[in-house]
């Protein structure tokens, strides 16, 4: 295997871990993606749930998509949706934009589980102050490209000829990969960037074992092979190489520190728009 591996960084968030893949060493992203978290898998006891009060976020495009469970989302534009498994919510922050994330009173009263990938994709130069702008497109709108013992599932950008309804700003690949004991999938050398995600099961790459919830960010210009040794799921993401290095602060992400001292400073002095109906918020890290 020719690949350059990142090992996960696992918090605990009283008993709810997340392994944190990007920014990561000695790659901080791979094309756009420029962090990349993997959330659970939990069973939420009877009374608790996800409980993420409103934030900001500049610079950058957040997915997130679920294996289990189910998340509802509310942003500074008005928007209030719920997000299940297979879908995908595309919120762009650009010059910024405020949200929250939480369990639904009906999710958090039963316990729910939780288990999914949480991503953000720097914008381009020349979109990096675009308006805010929030998308959702429902599992059955996302392109399925069939194999025999693999579905994978276009989550964003293009593959294997099939393009992904969601509206981003750069060359990007995205796939959810379901592989069956004994199949395989020869990923090509399409997008500048590659990385690999081991979310369950055993696969090798290119021959060698990948370990279980780590990253391998591929060789450019070669095909890769990834066998299922068992049943596994595995996340595909990359594309082109971003325009520039981008500073990565609490939530914010920009191609200089001057942008991120303006959100900061916009932030604790309440100029982002509120989440309708909200009055919560997380304030500034050490603040």
């Amino acid at each position: 295997m020719s690949a350059t591996i990142l090992k996960p960084h696992v918090r605990d968030l009283g008993g709810f871990e997340v392994r944190r893949l990007l920014p990561g060493f000695p790659r901080k992203m791979v094309g756009p993606f420029v962090f990349f978290d993997h959330m659970g898998p939990v069973r939420f006891a009877p009374g608790l749930g996800v409980e993420v009060r409103p934030h900001p976020h500049i610079g950058l495009a957040t997915v997130t998509y679920l294996f289990e469970g189910a998340i509802m989302h509310r942003d500074s534009l008005g928007t209030v949706q719920r997000i299940e498994p297979g879908d995908v919510n595309w919120m762009v922050a650009g010059a910024g934009i405020v949200h929250s994330e939480r369990s639904s009173p009906e999710d958090r009263a039963a316990g729910a589980p939780l288990h999914g990938i949480q991503t953000w994709l720097a914008l381009p130069l020349a979109h990096e102050r675009t308006g805010p702008a929030f998308s959702h497109h429902p599992n059955a709108t996302l392109p399925l490209v069939a194999g025999q013992g693999t579905e994978m599932r276009v989550v964003a950008g293009h593959a294997w000829g099939k393009r992904s309804p969601v509206p981003t700003y750069s060359d990007v690949l995205y796939v959810a990969a379901q592989m069956n004991a004994g199949s395989r999938i020869d990923l090509p050398p399409e997008h500048e960037e590659r990385g690999v995600y081991l979310v369950e099961g055993e696969v090798t790459l290119d021959g060698a074992p990948l370990e279980g919830r780590h990253m391998a960010v591929l060789d450019e210009g070669r095909t890769a092979t990834i066998a299922a040794v068992t049943a596994a799921r595995v996340m595909l993401l990359g594309g082109a190489k971003m325009d520039g290095d981008r500073h990565i602060w609490w939530n914010f992400v920009a191609s200089s520190r001057e942008a991120i001292e303006e959100a900061k400073t916009r932030w604790r002095d309440g100029r982002f728009a509120p989440v309708p109906g909200e009055t919560e918020f997380i304030p500034l890290p050490g603040e």
